[in-house]
């Protein structure tokens, strides 16, 4: 379906922005993309990072404009989570079937060249220029300074908010009348921090895993770079008996990281440093709706919805939310009022189950994959899903693996967990897990559930 040409803005050039770009720019639209913070290609990226986890629905999006294979230059595939786990030796759980993987990507890295690529493309960026409003039935935007200063002011034919979980753009659609918004910080912080290469540029720790240190309340995680190093993220509460308020000298850090992270004790003079370097940032879950305002103005990404990052599916959730606009474009043609109504109709329920599996995976990753039982759970289910794939697919290869709805992956978790709540409940179940009595309790709920 072709379009008439528009005039269009996109506020933000993070991640989401820069590939939106990307793709309404091959329908040959004039874009600008403003962002308030300086090129991200002339600055020192670093502090306030977790590096991406990028899976099936981030390379679909990156496929379907023809930048996939030059994404993936820049990753390393992770076909397995690394458990440390104090006292025991580290094991490995696979993802899911051979050749399974999420791709560890530093945002820093990816975003500057997303943002190459658009600029490529024709697209034009306009740095270190702050929106303050946004005139909604006129798709008009304002740039100045100083939120008091003097202003200019665009016209467009249509805005794209991208600019985050504290976006402008939404900001100015929140004070319309019917807009429902929430949001919802965890008590939980996190850091970067940095595991630098060997002498010789190799990584320390495997380098096709995503490395987990559960502690209960808290967790440390690491995932390889390019150049050998790790980017490492604490979470831990912001306050409490252990906790980044806890944490004062170096001598506590040290202390810390002693006696809760053995195995990374040969770094911790780095990681201590990165300690008090870094900020201590907060985690959101933001709700919103409607994200579009006529056809003029849509939200995309984490500007729509933000999620904590326990999933790895923020920077997916919101590069699915290009590729189904995309869809729709080429269904309705110039008719946008349609497509931003259909696009937030489709999107909303799984942008709401995805932050649902986000906050459940915390819980999971921090605690359970250091509960003995909670790994038979795994073992059993993997075991199961090996013998009877059409029947069994784990919520996490639902969401990870496959582009399925997440409302579906949501749904049918839900489902599971009730089964094997059940199979966990029976008696000798350590022993008798990969028993023939097992498989056909789970057979015989799933028959039952179908009739």
């Amino acid at each position: 379906m072709t379009q008439t040409k528009k005039n269009i803005a996109i506020i933000g050039s993070g991640l989401v922005g820069s590939l939106l770009a990307i793709y309404l720019k091959k329908y040959g639209h004039t874009i600008t993309v403003f962002d308030r913070r300086p090129d991200i290609r002339e600055v020192e990226f670093s502090g306030r990072s977790i590096n991406l986890a990028m899976s099936n629905r981030g390379w679909k999006a990156l496929r379907e404009v023809g930048i996939e294979d030059e994404i993936r230059k820049i990753g390393i595939p992770l076909d397995k989570r690394a458990m440390h786990v104090i006292g025991k030796p580290e094991y490995f759980q696979k993802y899911g079937k051979e050749g399974e993987a999420i791709w560890s990507i530093s945002r820093g890295v990816l975003n500057k060249k997303m943002i190459d690529l658009a600029e490529q493309a024709g697209v034009e960026f306009r740095f270190e220029e702050k929106v303050w409003d946004v005139d909604l039935p006129n798709a008009q935007v304002f740039t100045g300074e100083t939120e008091k200063g003097a202003w200019k002011a665009y016209d467009f034919d249509l805005v794209f908010g991208c600019d985050g979980a504290f976006s402008r753009v939404r900001h100015k659609m929140q004070r319309r009348s019917r807009f429902d918004y929430s949001q919802d910080f965890i008590d939980v912080g996190y850091k970067e921090l940095t595991i630098p290469p060997n002498e010789d540029g190799s990584h320390k720790l495997d380098k096709n895993s995503f490395h987990i240190w559960p502690r209960g309340q808290f967790m440390f995680i690491a995932m390889p770079n390019l150049d050998g190093s790790f980017t490492c993220t604490l979470f831990m509460p912001f306050e409490g008996e252990v906790s980044f308020e806890s944490i004062k000298t170096k001598e506590d850090a040290i202390q810390f990281f002693s006696t809760y992270f053995p195995n990374v004790r040969k770094d911790i003079e780095n990681l201590t440093h990165d300690f008090f370097k870094n900020p201590t940032s907060a985690m959101v879950t933001m709700k919103c709706f409607p994200w579009t305002y006529w056809d003029k103005v849509a939200l995309v990404g984490d500007s729509a919805h933000a999620i904590v990052p326990f999933y790895g599916q923020g920077m997916n959730a919101g590069f699915e939310d290009i590729y189904v606009l995309n869809e729709l474009i080429r269904t309705h043609g110039d008719d946008w009022e349609t497509i931003f109504r259909n696009y937030q109709e489709m999107r909303k329920p799984n942008a709401d189950a995805i932050a649902e599996l986000s906050y459940r995976n915390f819980k999971e990753m921090s605690s359970r994959t250091a509960d003995p039982l909670f790994l038979l759970q795994k073992k059993i289910e993997k075991r199961f899903a090996e013998k009877h794939p059409e029947k069994w697919i784990p919520a996490y290869s639902r969401v990870t693996f496959s582009d399925r709805p997440y409302a579906e992956a949501l749904a049918e978790g839900d489902f599971q967990e009730k089964i094997m709540k059940d199979i966990m409940a029976m008696s000798n179940i350590e022993t008798i897990w990969d028993s023939q009595e097992v498989e056909d309790k789970i057979l015989e709920a799933l028959k039952d559930s179908s009739q």
